[in-house]
């Protein structure tokens, strides 16, 4: 298969160092378990993608999707005897068209690439994930990433119009479309956002873009509690208002920021909650501001100064990269109903004392995607993974879901067993096998899938 795959593709395209293999055998997810792979295939094509995919499937052998590898659930993990297939190389943006209002790109086009790309045309791609300046489209597409937008403009798949992909039958077709609106047939498009690379291997997107965004106005609440600063999002939700961000950090995430970059960040409080509106005039400033004081903040105000409210908004970018720092990390991605936040992050805070594990709060509040951070030394790795699947039942309990936005991948296939009937889980494994009959697609990931077969 080695030599199949040397002769169809160009020079250097297939990596078969260990160093190599071992730097893309795993994503962050750092306890989901992984193998080495046989082989990384660096793609530049679509072509390149298709051959790759036909020779493996000649062969039965499991092809690993990846992007930047910054997938928190062990989605791009290798599996052993596998090819890990990169489309890190495939860079292109192709189009950005401002009649129409779309661009055209290829899956390794990182998200803040295409995002700056776009504002130059004076037109904006909303989806902005914490890691928009590493993660890809590709990537992006394959979780339905969110951000700190999505709150008011939506998810990934929002804006995902159509794309070409190349099928665990080695086709390559284009799904979707480039109108405004459409209806013909199955949203196959739509299928396969979110799919996590085991129903297809996108080789390019296009997405609906928007005109360049008003001015932001920045309002900033510290509260005593996590179930206080959950009580204001509560409050937000009842008032009308769709900010277009509201976000929440805890003193323990401040504080690992502030170690980390010397920001000059209070971490007095035991929760922030970071307001943005982009409404014009002042109104909505002022109900998020009265909403906060409301709940209990401590204080609570619209910033005037434009500095001061982007150190806060990076603070929350930089989270999850802080508190790695810490030592091992195991992250949760939960999402509940906005009127059960405040509720979510009690049931969070007193699952973290029953198991005696550090929990640290990161939130899409606006939304109800709760990001706890486990930030765990080996040694209490079985206490952490206990606590970890309390957190996705008590998710459950509270009709919310396992996953916002990072995914299934390896680390939640239990919980969405949990989640979904067994019904649905057969309507899932019969689109699976549909599309990848042989299960050489990303096996294992999501729900349990065919296996390889002769």
């Amino acid at each position: 298969m080695l030599n199949e795959l040397r002769r169809a593709l160009p020079a250097g395209r297939v990596l078969t160092d260990p160093d190599v293999l071992a730097a893309y055998a795993h994503d962050e997810a750092v306890w989901a378990e992984h193998d080495l792979p046989s082989a990384v295939v660096r793609a530049h094509t679509a072509e390149e993608i298709q051959q790759t995919v036909r020779i493996c499937l000649r062969h039965r052998v499991p092809i690993v999707p990846r992007g930047a590898g910054t997938g928190l659930s062990g989605g791009a993990n290798a599996v052993a005897g596998g090819i890990v297939l990169s489309t890190e190389r495939m860079t292109a943006i192709r189009e950005i068209n401002t009649a129409e209002r779309l661009a055209v790109a290829e899956p390794g086009v990182v998200n803040e690439t295409l995002r700056t790309a776009c504002a130059e045309h004076g037109l904006w791609y909303p989806p902005d994930p914490a890691s928009a300046p590493w993660s890809t489209i590709g990537g992006n597409v394959a979780t339905n990433a969110g951000g700190l937008c999505c709150v008011k403009y939506g998810v990934t798949r929002d804006y995902v119009l159509g794309m070409e992909v190349v099928t665990g039958t080695g086709e390559l077709v284009r799904l979707g479309r480039r109108t405004a609106k459409g209806v013909a047939g199955y949203d196959l498009a739509g299928l396969m956002v979110g799919s996590e690379g085991t129903l297809g291997i996108v080789t390019e997107v296009t997405v609906r873009l928007r005109g360049a965004r008003a001015a932001e106005r920045t309002v900033a609440g510290y509260f005593p509690s996590l179930s206080a600063a959950g009580d204001a999002v509560a409050a937000v939700s009842e008032s009308g208002v769709v900010p277009s961000a509201l976000e929440l950090i805890d003193r323990h995430t401040l504080a690992a920021v502030d170690d980390w970059k010397n920001m000059g960040l209070s971490a007095e409080a035991e929760a922030v909650l970071l307001g943005r509106t982009d409404a014009p005039g002042e109104d909505e400033a002022k109900v998020l501001t009265d909403c906060f004081t409301a709940a209990g903040a401590t204080w609570a105000a619209a910033s005037s100064d434009v500095d001061e409210a982007e150190a806060l908004f990076a603070a929350r970018r930089l989270a999850y990269p802080a508190l790695e720092r810490l030592g091992p990390v195991l992250t949760e991605d939960v999402c509940v109903p906005r009127a059960a936040v405040p509720e979510m992050l009690r049931r969070i805070e007193a699952i973290g004392v029953r198991h005696d594990v550090r929990i640290a709060n990161v939130a899409h509040a606006g939304d109800g995607n709760l990001h706890p951070v486990l930030v765990v030394p080996p040694e209490e790795r079985a206490r952490a993974e206990a606590a970890f699947e309390e957190i996705l039942d008590e998710a459950i309990a509270l009709g919310g879901t396992v996953t916002g936005e990072h995914g299934v991948g390896l680390l939640k296939r239990g919980g969405l067993a949990r989640e979904l009937s067994p019904a649905v889980l057969a309507m899932h494994a019969a689109v699976k096998n549909a599309l990848d009959p042989h299960g050489i697609l990303n096996p294992g990931k999501v729900i349990a899938s065919c296996a390889p077969s002769s």
